[in-house]
């Protein structure tokens, strides 16, 4: 047992793709942040931890930049068109980046390679202490602050609590915060595939009978797969042999990148939705999953994220150089006020889409291509969804928007 604890201004559990962006965020404007992660850092670089790749929108890349964390990504392929279809229907929804600017929707990047360079990042900060693998026995908070004491032996005494600890978050459920949400009785199957003919940066989106089936474009001549089945089906999918599996997958791609080759393992995600009830509590923050899930349909999930990310870490800057609480309840709920509706919102929207798109009935099926064909002939209202994509809509913290804190 060390002699002395350790005090800090912020506690967040949970190194992932929200707690390092955040911690990073906070860190470089001064605040002194340790981060717990249960995970070994090496391990969650691995190439066989995690097979997903994330779709950073442009907001979110400029809070990646600002925050010094994208010039330390390794492979980035930008994002230039989307072609939304639904199924063998004539109709279609092209989003051209070339509309709003030089710049593209996104860039897609490895959840690998973008683990890596946030551990990158955090190093070159001061202020900033991961500890990995590292977990907490108990963790207590009051109006004096936020003690946690690790299964090290260390005692952490904080001014506040981030919990970015995924969607089961164990920090959640201790705060007593319930959720809201459900099964879509659907799993995402996901892989990469290596292709004859380059993509040029489109990302394809086929509403297929079953569930999405989505290509989005990687480094190379790669693609990333994620295959959208009931859960029953998806694991027959999961079990086939590769050459079976190949026939099926490429029955739905098709032949438009010419000859296909799996590269690599296969990866299967259950699909679900939950919203917390509240984002936060006494001394307590939750951020990206610990907060609300979402189906994986606009490929929007990280950048919810990340928009939470940008949020707290805006109003507790702003809050200590007022001389403020940071962990106090009236900073915690300009975080709340600010973030929920706005996560609210889209939970509903892709929910929504998800429903639409699985419905097969003849009538709503005319209806939605019809709804397709109407956007893509209808300037402005193209012009709001392809915004959206680029996470560029409603009250944009300074980190999304390209400002420093």
């Amino acid at each position: 047992m060390p002699e002395q604890g350790i005090d800090m201004d912020l506690l967040v559990v949970g190194g992932g793709l929200n707690g390092l962006p955040f911690a990073i965020a906070v860190a470089d404007a001064g605040m002194r942040v340790l981060v717990l992660e249960r995970e070994e850092p090496t391990h969650l670089v691995d190439a066989t931890f995690d097979g997903r790749v994330s779709a950073i929108a442009h907001a979110s890349r400029n809070l990646l930049r600002s925050c010094g964390v994208w010039e330390h990504v390794k492979a980035k392929e930008p994002m230039l068109d989307i072609r939304i279809t639904d199924g063998p229907s004539k109709f279609f929804l092209h989003y051209d980046h070339r509309q709003l600017g030089d710049e593209p929707f996104g860039h897609m990047v490895e959840n690998r390679h973008l683990r890596e360079a946030l551990y990158r990042r955090a190093a070159e900060i001061p202020t900033l202490t991961i500890m990995a693998p590292a977990e907490y026995k108990t963790v207590t908070r009051d109006a004096a602050g936020v003690t946690a004491e690790l299964a090290g032996g260390e005692r952490v005494t904080a001014r506040l609590l981030v919990a970015a600890d995924g969607r089961n978050s164990p920090l959640r459920k201790l705060a007593g915060i319930k959720t809201v949400g459900w099964s879509y009785d659907q799993m995402g199957v996901v892989c990469t595939i290596a292709h004859e003919i380059p993509h040029h940066g489109v990302a394809q989106e086929r509403f297929l009978k079953l569930g999405p089936f989505a290509i989005l474009p990687m480094t190379g001549n790669r693609s990333s797969l994620v295959w959208t089945e009931p859960t029953d089906r998806a694991k027959v999918i999961m079990a086939l042999p590769d050459a079976e599996f190949h026939r099926e997958m490429a029955k739905r791609f098709g032949d438009y990148l010419g000859e296909l080759k799996v590269v690599g393992p296969r990866w299967s995600y259950p699909l679900t939705l939950h919203q917390s009830e509240r984002y936060v509590d006494q001394r307590l923050a939750l951020i990206g999953d610990a907060a609300h899930g979402m189906h994986p349909i606009a490929g929007q999930g990280l950048n919810l994220g990340l928009r939470d990310v940008a949020a707290l870490a805006e109003v507790v800057i702003d809050a200590a150089r007022l001389g403020q609480d940071i962990g106090g309840a009236t900073v915690l709920e300009d975080y709340q006020r600010w973030r929920r509706f706005d996560s609210i919102v889209l939970l509903a929207i892709t929910d929504g889409l998800n429903r639409l798109f699985t419905n097969d009935i003849p009538p709503i099926r005319l209806a939605r291509d019809l709804g397709l064909a109407a956007v893509n002939k209808m300037p402005k209202l193209k012009g709001f969804f392809m915004e959206h994509a680029r996470g560029t809509v409603g009250k944009m913290p300074r980190l999304l928007r390209g400002e420093a804190l």
